[in-house]
């Protein structure tokens, strides 16, 4: 018999007849039946307070607070830096309570705690983030004074990462840490973890003997340090290309609390005036990269500096740039290169107008959006005009120049989009990834056609799929994305090139491709064809590519974070955000090794590898490199597998307290000094100073390197060294630094070369020194030993039958 429950009316009052056993059920999916359920499942259903996944993490969090206790317990015996004291006594204050705590909640929902010490908390070492090794734990107990406290800071702030990384795997798992007891833990562990982690690695960088460590903050005024470098000169932004009110793009909030805490003066001081002024001043602007300096380029005696907000053009005859004109044409990212009279520029942002407006675009969709290269006529460098505009699917963030303009008076341009794919109401033929849809404008490169006596007819001629397998012909051909396994970088999917830069007289092109570095064969530079490919289990988003000057060799960077984070801390591995050298060796990338800016750095400067460029020493690989607020860093990879720092510039951060998105873009040596373009503070210019890693014979002949009065950032040329006495100098120091090159035959080689300077200065021939240089010449093709190996002796050798061939 069912059983109900019924209403009834009993004089006025409404009761409820009760009944036994009412069914609890459960629906099933749709097309499926109901199902009757017991009140245990249905209350076993419902519980949903914690997860396996939770208590897998509590227990796991025992051991590991449990290390951090043996290390901070390691301190009191080992040093008597009252800071390492502190931190150690906190630590040990809060993960001794916390341990308690997690036992605490552990028992009361009769889940077990791992045995202290025991095989869990052993086998746990070799599988937590950030767990110290057996051997790293006996190092640290061996340690005593300022090498334990580096050594424990640095495994206790990899430790405190390692809980982070818990905490966020945790997160990641469904139904995780619903429970809000451990939530707020989690959160604890968040907050409490990250702050000791900033100030631990303040206090490693505070035991640096780098004197780049700990500078002390500013806009104008930042602390330097430099090495083996002059500074020659600084400008600021020009007019027009900051904002008044924030002059360090400072976040609005630290920018209102610096105005609070500056004094203003005694208000009965102030005119009617300055009152005025104060009512017209503009409130401070949300700073966004709005006048961000960028990239440059050089032509001549010109330079052009590429901001968000437009260009700037500078005379540079001599060492202090003039500046010549001020161009206003918003859009970011602002990359530039010069062709003859031509100027072309990267616009990326959704902002830009084709019109150069100042006001952006609101609209998803609308005609007067630009997004792609722009090309501007620079005869009148005081008046440029923008003579072109090429629209892309995905805006360009950097371009490179191939080939041209040829006989056909056209150039050839690669164009490298990054940003998202445009509407196909906006531009037509513009699609995202759609799966099975090989029309989307990911995975590919821009090959654009400009004809310089008609730029305006400039025009997209290929959009090849270099990422594609070219067996199956899979567009997502190359690295899909992800980690490469415990304790490596999540890395970005290769469906974008950042920057490609060509070699043209080598037909080769190295890209720096987001999850992948790759070289192309542009033998024919319509048509680039990808020969190798290589990831790097270091790197999370390949950024640039820099050639050596034969092209036999390439420097890679990873600009990990987007080059806006701290990646330059005392702590932070050396292959995350660094260089990766490799040799290539029969059309493959062989790698040799890592380099990383050795300076240690604050949590409130983003430093990451970015843009540099040759030093064109003859007989050396040398690379100057902008590295962000780490400042330049000029490397010596002359033996790829072995770089090392030979000079360097960096100022202090931008704020003391908040992360400013700052430092130097790119830094490029241009006939004879240093350029860098520092995204906050302006143009600086160096000149390279002689010191044990580079003589003044070397520096003298890379000031005579022929560049082809030409530099555009994503274009290599060759250069080549005249047949100067200087230059065969540069040769005898390298040679000697070596000991490949006998005493007595260099003091020969001094006093021959000291008659030659004297009959070019007097523009006379000498048959007979001519002579004596090609028997000397003979003499070091005999040599052996490592001159001829790296191919100093040779081109020594030839250099001074060149000088003989002037004297005849």
């Amino acid at each position: 018999m069912s059983v109900i429950r019924s209403l009834v009316a009993i004089a006025g009052f409404t009761t409820v007849a009760a009944f036994a056993d009412p069914p609890i059920v459960q629906p099933g999916a749709p097309g499926e039946t109901t199902r009757t359920l017991s009140a245990d499942e249905a209350t076993e259903i419902a519980d949903t307070s914690y997860t396996p996944d939770d208590v897998r993490f509590m227990q796991g969090m025992i051991p590991h607070h449990e290390q951090a206790l043996e290390m901070a317990r390691l301190v009191a015996e080992r040093t008597n830096n009252a800071d390492v004291v502190d931190i150690a006594g906190r630590i040990e204050s809060s993960q001794g309570d916390e341990i308690e705590f997690i036992n605490g909640w552990l028992s009361d929902r009769g889940e077990a705690s791992p045995e202290s010490g025991g095989h869990h908390s052993m086998h746990m070492h070799h599988q937590m983030a950030g767990m110290a090794s057996p051997e790293q734990m006996a190092a640290l107990a061996e340690a005593s004074g300022t090498n334990f406290d580096r050594l424990f800071l640095e495994l206790m702030i990899t430790h405190h990462e390692g809980a982070l990384t818990m905490v966020e795997d945790l997160l990641e798992q469904p139904g995780a840490a619903y429970d809000p007891v451990l939530f707020e833990f989690t959160n604890d562990i968040n907050n409490d973890q990250t702050s000791e982690i900033e100030r631990m690695n303040g206090m490693l960088v505070a035991l640096s003997t780098d004197p780049r460590a700990g500078l002390g903050a500013g806009i104008t005024d930042a602390e330097t340090a430099i090495s083996n470098l002059k500074l020659v000169v600084t400008l600021q932004r020009p007019d027009g290309f900051f904002d008044p009110a924030n002059p360090g793009d400072l976040p609005l909030a630290r920018l209102a609390a610096k105005n609070e805490a500056e004094p203003t003066g005694d208000p009965e001081d102030s005119s009617d005036e300055e009152e005025e002024k104060a009512k017209k001043k503009k409130d401070p602007r949300t700073p966004l990269l709005s006048f961000a300096n960028t990239d440059m380029a050089f032509r001549e005696n010109v330079l052009v500096t590429g901001s968000y907000h437009g260009f700037n053009v500078y005379e540079i005859s001599n060492a202090q740039p003039e500046l010549m004109a001020s161009i206003v044409c918003p859009g970011g990212q602002g990359d530039v290169s010069i062709v003859g009279d031509l100027l072309i520029m990267s616009v990326e942002q959704t902002r830009g107008r084709l019109d150069c407006g100042l006001e952006g675009i609101a609209e998803d969709v609308s005609d007067a959006r630009f997004r792609g290269l722009r090309i501007f006529d620079i005869s009148d460098l005081t008046r440029p005009i923008q003579v072109g505009a090429v629209q892309t699917c995905r805006g360009s963030h950097t371009h490179s120049v191939v080939s041209g303009p040829g006989r056909d008076g056209k150039i050839i341009v690669y164009n490298s989009g990054t940003s998202v794919v445009r509407d196909t109401e906006e531009l037509a033929g513009c699609y995202d990834e759609t799966p099975g849809d090989d029309r989307t404008a990911l995975f590919r490169i821009d090959v654009i056609e400009i004809p310089v006596d008609n730029p305006g007819e400039s025009r997209i001629i290929d959009s090849p799929a270099v990422f594609a397998d070219p067996d199956s012909g899979v567009l997502a051909g190359l690295w899909r994305g992800g980690d490469h396994g415990d304790e490596t970088q999540r890395t970005r999917k290769t469906d974008q090139c950042h920057d490609i830069t060509v070699f043209p007289t080598a037909n080769i092109a190295a890209g720096a491709c987001s999850g992948n570095g790759i070289i192309f064969d542009i033998s024919n530079p319509r048509k680039p064809k990808r020969i190798d490919a290589v990831v790097d289990e270091g790197f999370a988003y390949w950024h640039s590519a820099t050639f050596n000057n034969d092209g036999t060799k390439v420097v890679f960077t990873d600009e990990w974070g987007g080059g806006s984070r701290p990646r330059c801390r005392a702590h932070d591995p050396l292959d995350w955000g660094a260089d990766a050298i490799y040799d290539i060796v029969d059309g493959k990338l062989e790698y040799r090794s890592h380099y990383k800016m050795p300076g240690p750095q604050m949590d409130t400067e983003n430093c990451v590898a970015h843009n540099g460029s040759i030093v064109p020493v003859p007989g050396r690989d040398l690379f100057v490199q902008a590295w962000y607020q780490g400042g330049l860093s000029v490397m010596d990879f002359t033996d790829s597998a072995e770089p090392v720092e030979i000079a360097f510039f960096d100022r202090g951060p931008i704020d003391e307290e908040s992360l400013v998105l700052g430092g130097y873009w790119s830094t490029y040596w241009y006939d004879g000094l240093i350029y860098g373009s520092e995204i906050v503070r302006g143009l600086d210019v160096f000149e390279l100073l002689p010191s044990e890693h580079l003589t003044e014979n070397e520096i003298n002949a890379a000031k005579l390197a022929n560049q082809g009065a030409i530099f555009n950032p994503q274009q290599q040329l060759p250069v080549t060294w005249p047949a100067e006495p200087v230059v065969a100098r540069a040769y005898i120091d390298q040679l000697q630094r070596a000991d490949a090159l006998p005493a007595a035959l260099a003091q020969r080689l001094e006093l021959q070369l000291a008659r030659v300077e004297t009959a070019l200065s007097n523009d006379s021939k000498d048959s007979g020194l001519a002579k004596l240089l090609k028997r000397t010449a003979r003499e070091i093709d005999a040599l052996e030993g490592d001159g001829r190996q790296d191919g100093r002796q040779e081109a020594l050798s030839s250099t001074l039958r060149e000088i003989a061939y002037r004297l005849n």
